[in-house]
């Protein structure tokens, strides 16, 4: 959420608002101006809170600090989100067996840093008469890593001339 800019001090040019005090109590309605010099009097400043209401909400605070705590809780908010990015492995349906390990062992260290992993086998030319290599190539890619990221309920899909399956890490 990113704060919009909201009206204050002498930006607000309506005749009449509705006042309430810093401690939240109603101050009635009154013109923009007698808010004004009401705020300054307490040296602080008069923010238009709903701008949309008939008469405007206006209220008494300090906006230095009530753009600071905003600030604050959007970071606090921030911290709480657990970002997962989706890695990419593509293989071939040719594949050599200590290359496939290699893809494998890459996938693993994806997989325990809490990733998705893309797995992705790409067919070039006559391979793709024989979509059954690239699932027999997935299918021990996942046996190789089983301990460490399920596909789910997920079977491999031909999207164009890749075939596709995306793997989640194990919840520990």
């Amino acid at each position: 959420m990113i704060i919009k800019e909201q009206q204050i001090n002498e930006q607000i040019r309506d005749k009449e608002i509705r006042l309430i005090g810093e401690e939240g109590e109603q101050l009635g309605i009154m013109s923009a101006k007698d808010a004004q010099n009401l705020a300054s009097s307490k040296n602080l400043d008069l923010v238009k809170i709903s701008p949309n209401s008939n008469p405007p909400v206006c209220k008494i605070m300090d906006y230095g600090k009530y753009k600071y705590e905003i600030a604050k809780k959007e970071k606090e908010s921030k911290k709480k989100q657990k970002v997962i990015s989706m890695k990419e492995v593509r293989l071939r349906p040719v594949i050599e067996k200590h290359d496939l390990e290699t893809k494998a062992n890459m996938a693993i260290k994806f997989l325990a840093a809490g990733d998705k992993v893309k797995v992705a086998v790409r067919f070039r030319g006559r391979e793709l008469g024989h979509k059954e290599m690239g699932v027999q190539v997935i299918e021990k890619f996942m046996e190789i890593i089983k301990d460490h990221g399920t596909a789910g309920e997920n079977k491999p899909r031909l999207e164009g001339n890749t075939m596709v399956l995306m793997v989640d890490p194990v919840k520990k």
